[in-house]
């Protein structure tokens, strides 16, 4: 078998045929699904979820013991456990959406279908050390890929199922959350980094840029950690409008002829 058929890197044809896969299992869901309950597609949403965080366990489980990995990432510090909990933007979003449609929750729900796609659409497009150029059948890199492309399709699904629909007065409340979250991180990233636990501790990069050039340039403008972060907001503000804009009209549509 040839193993470069499989490397996987951004945008090369692997990556676009493993998005493709993933999308069309979200077609395939959200069309099975259309005449089901509400409460039928929320259980199949929990249910794909809590696959999602043991398939991350499993994962992580699998990094640990990887060691090329800890010869990549040597300069970090190698492999860390308190460096893989789930307090990326991605992994707060695979542990909130079951949370949110079990209890209905119309902002964690709002938050977690912006921020979720967003952040794991982040983290495929600039993967890590020891996550590009390396074969996908590398249990990291099928764990990587498949977490975050399934973080992606679960937030996508709270729509196409049907669940939530996006308002304009919902999106304050989620860039608001995000902030929160992220401030939340940064008290842990210092916590971690004090108390030697993990002294390169960098959740949600609200201490360090690590060579992200919008990061970089937003440091630039403000020379502080976490504060740096401020003008995402206004970035994740633009996206909000992008997507909810024409999802209102469309359901006001809707509405109407109901």
């Amino acid at each position: 078998m040839r193993t470069d058929f499989w490397i996987m890197r951004p945008f090369n044809a692997v990556f676009f045929s493993s998005f493709a896969f993933f999308l069309l299992l979200l077609l395939a869901a959200s069309v099975l699904l259309r005449k089901k309950s509400e409460r039928t597609k929320e259980t199949v949403l929990i249910a794909a979820c809590i696959i999602t965080v043991i398939g991350f366990v499993l994962y992580k489980f699998c990094l640990s013991r990887d060691g090329e990995f800890n010869i990549i990432t040597a300069g970090m510090g190698g492999f860390n456990w308190w460096g893989e909990l789930p307090l990326q933007l991605c992994n707060i979003n695979m542990i909130l959406l079951p949370i949110a449609v079990w209890k209905k929750s119309r902002p964690l729900c709002c938050f977690c279908f912006f921020l979720g796609p967003l952040g794991a659409m982040m983290a495929l497009v600039m993967p890590g050390n020891g996550f590009d150029g390396y074969s996908l059948l590398l249990p990291r890199m099928l764990g990587y890929y498949g977490t975050h492309f399934m973080i992606v399709i679960e937030g996508l699904a709270l729509v196409t199922f049907g669940i939530f629909r996006p308002r304009l007065r919902d999106l304050p409340r989620a860039i608001l959350t995000a902030l929160l979250i992220a401030f939340a991180a940064f008290c842990i990233n210092l916590l971690l980094r004090r108390s030697g636990l993990h002294p390169k501790a960098n959740y949600f990069f609200s201490v360090e840029t690590e060579g992200n050039f919008l990061l970089e340039l937003f440091y630039q403008w403000i020379p502080v950690p976490f504060l740096y972060l401020i003008p995402c907001t206004a970035i994740l503000g633009v996206y909000m409008l992008a997507i909810t804009v024409p999802l209102e009209l469309l359901n006001r549509k809707k509405d109407k002829k109901e």
